[in-house]
């Protein structure tokens, strides 16, 4: 029967493999044109036969291609494992922690939308059944892009010409007093936004009601949804909008965003 001490002896030379593959891996990682094996070498502190024998084996599976004789650079393996990973990413799962976790600092409920064509639909809220008086919006629930905050976020990644077609079709109809229902007004709107990375809803689409939202992006920088704040409107806290735009940051980073969109006002 093999003991600790031989588990431990077969384990080590194994472990110490593995340690020596990921430092290799990350001094490929921070250079994008391909390095020398005497510079990965000198990086790494690891004998150049050391080096070698590492590379080519990462070699044989892919991870490491050989551009031309004696230097190395990542491999595409690495690019079909990225894109299995963010294959399997959901914005609803990677947000649903930081959600819960905002929710409970401000005591008010948060929500977590897509676009969807000319509207944005509800994917998933955090709230809490005890809370007093809260503002709710039920899930798979819909509303025009132009009278949410959420909305303005999709409406001011959009470049002026989609903005005029969007007011076009939807003839920019109002819900309320407040509902902006002029494209200049919407223009001034989105440029805010645009400034400042948030977007707000001034009891536009219900009367009582105010709104904040921060924008949530994935690896290639492009807006996927929109996390806000919904409540009544003389009890929406300006205080909140940091832990909005903090929230909104680890949703984005956990989805492989290396960018802050994060503005001070």
């Amino acid at each position: 029967m093999t003991n600790k001490t031989d588990h431990d002896s077969l384990a080590k030379p194994s472990v110490q493999v593995l340690e020596r593959m990921f430092i290799l891996i990350d001094v490929l990682a921070s250079r994008e044109e391909a390095v020398s094996l005497k510079e990965i070498s000198e990086k790494t502190g690891l004998h150049p036969s050391t080096t070698h024998r590492i590379l080519n084996d990462l070699a044989i599976g892919r991870f490491v291609d050989r551009p031309e004789s004696g230097s190395y650079r990542l491999g595409m393996r690495f690019l079909e494992l990225g894109n299995l990973v963010k294959g399997r990413l959901s914005v609803r799962e990677a947000a649903l922690g930081p959600m819960r976790a905002l929710h409970k600092q401000i005591h008010q409920p948060v929500n977590l939308s897509v676009r969807q064509g000319d509207e944005i639909v509800y994917v998933e809220r955090a709230y809490s059944e005890r809370s007093g008086m809260q503002v709710v919006r039920a899930i798979g629930g819909h509303a025009p892009l132009h009278l949410t905050s959420n909305g303005k976020l999709f409406l001011a990644a959009d470049d002026p010409q989609r903005v005029r077609a969007y007011a076009m079709r939807t003839g920019l109809a109002g819900n309320t007093h407040n509902s902006i229902t002029q494209l200049h007004a919407l223009e001034q709107e989105l440029s805010k936004a645009r400034q400042y990375g948030i977007a707000r809803d001034n009891e536009e689409l219900e009367l009582g009601v105010r709104c904040m939202a921060a924008g949530i992006y994935d690896d290639q920088g492009k807006l996927v949804a929109g996390l806000s704040i919904s409540a009544p409107a003389d009890r929406l806290d300006e205080g909140w909008l940091p832990k909005l735009q903090q929230a909104a940051h680890d949703i984005s980073a956990s989805l492989g965003f290396s960018g802050d969109r994060r503005r001070d006002l």
